[in-house]
C-alpha cells in the first residue's frame, strides 16, 4: 500500500493569563497535506520532526488531519509581558510559524468608532469585557489583563511582528511577514455550532470532556496529552489560523474593523473565529 509523504502548516496558538505561567494555554497547531510518497514523516525541508510526534505516538497521517501539541509551561514567578513575548517569539522562529493567535484584547477603542464603550468587534460579538479609550475597561477588574495584553502585543512587535491589518489577499510581500491575530474561545465555540466551556473556575473534568470530544467530532483532531480548560481554548482559538496561514476564505470569519494608530495608541482590531469544516459561508467581514 502507498504510503504518504506530509507537509505541515502550523500556527502557535496562546490563551493568555497575567499570573502563572502554568495559567497559559500554549498550542502549536498543524494541518497535514497528504501526498503519495516513498518517506511517510516529513515537516517541510528545513524543520526536524519533534520527538512528541515521532511516527509511533501518531496515527496514520490523513488528509487535512490537525495535530496539537501542548506545550506546558511551568516556571514559578509572574508572566511577564516581555519575557513571555521574547519566549513566543523564539518558538515561532524555530518552528518556522508565521501567524501567532493570542486570546486578548489588542488595542483600545476609536474615540471615533460610534460605541461608547467597547471596540467594534467586542460589540459585534458581546464581549463580557469591554476596552474603551486608553485605559478605561469594563468591568475595571479587566484593566491589568488588558494592559498586560497589549504589552505583550507591543513587545512582539518590537520584535517584527504585526497585527493582523487586511482583509484583503496578501501581496507576495506580505506573505513573508509574521501576523499577530486576536481570538476570542467563548465566541469561537460559537461559531462552530458547539456550546462553549464554562469559565475556568466553573468547570468540570466532564465539561472538558464533553467539549473536547464535541470539537473532535466536527474535524480530524489529536493531542499529544489531555488538554486543560486554557490549553483546550488556546487550540479552539487558534484554529481559524490554519486557515489565514492557507489563504483559505473558506476557514474564517473575521469581526471588526482595521487596527490603526490613534492619538499616540493602538486601537480596534480584528477578531478572527473558526467556521466549521466544509462550510459554504465563505469569509465574513462584520462592519
Amino acid at each position: 500500500m502507498q504510503r504518504l509523504s506530509v507537509s505541515w502548516m502550523a500556527v502557535l496558538s496562546v490563551d493568555l493569563a497575567i499570573r502563572r505561567w502554568s495559567d497559559l494555554g500554549i498550542v502549536v497547531l498543524e494541518r497535514a497535506h497528504a501526498t503519495p510518497a516513498t518517506n511517510l514523516w516529513t515537516i517541510g525541508a528545513e524543520l526536524p520532526l519533534q520527538q512528541v510526534f515521532a511516527p509511533a505516538s501518531l496515527p496514520e497521517p490523513t488528509e487535512n488531519s490537525i495535530v496539537c501539541e501542548i506545550i506546558p509551561w511551568n516556571d514559578p514567578g509572574l508572566v511577564e509581558a516581555e519575557v513571555l513575548a521574547g519566549r513566543l517569539n523564539h518558538l515561532c522562529g524555530v518552528r518556522g510559524i508565521r501567524v501567532l493567535m493570542l486570546d486578548g484584547p489588542q488595542a483600545w477603542k476609536s474615540r471615533s468608532n460610534g460605541l461608547e464603550h467597547s471596540r467594534t468587534s467586542e460589540r459585534q460579538l458581546n464581549t463580557a469585557a469591554k476596552t474603551g479609550l486608553p485605559g478605561m475597561v469594563k468591568p475595571l477588574s479587566y484593566r491589568p489583563f488588558a494592559e498586560f495584553c497589549l504589552d505583550v502585543y507591543d513587545a512582539l512587535c518590537r520584535r517584527g511582528w504585526h497585527r493582523l491589518a487586511t482583509r484583503e489577499q496578501p501581496s507576495p510581500v506580505q506573505e513573508q511577514e509574521r501576523v499577530l491575530v486576536e481570538s476570542y474561545p467563548f465566541a469561537a465555540w460559537k461559531s462552530l455550532g458547539l456550546k462553549p466551556l464554562p469559565a475556568k473556575r466553573r468547570a468540570k473534568v466532564s465539561d472538558l470532556a464533553e467539549a473536547f470530544g464535541a470539537l473532535r467530532s466536527l474535524m480530524p483532531l489529536t493531542v499529544n496529552r489531555p488538554p486543560n480548560h486554557d490549553q483546550l481554548q488556546a487550540i479552539v482559538g487558534g484554529l481559524p489560523g490554519l486557515a489565514l496561514e492557507e489563504r483559505n476564505t473558506a476557514g474564517a470569519r473575521i469581526v471588526g474593523t482595521p487596527p490603526r494608530r490613534e492619538e499616540g495608541h493602538w486601537r480596534e482590531g480584528f477578531i478572527v473565529l473558526p467556521v466549521p469544516p466544509k462550510s459554504t459561508l465563505g469569509l465574513r467581514w462584520l462592519h
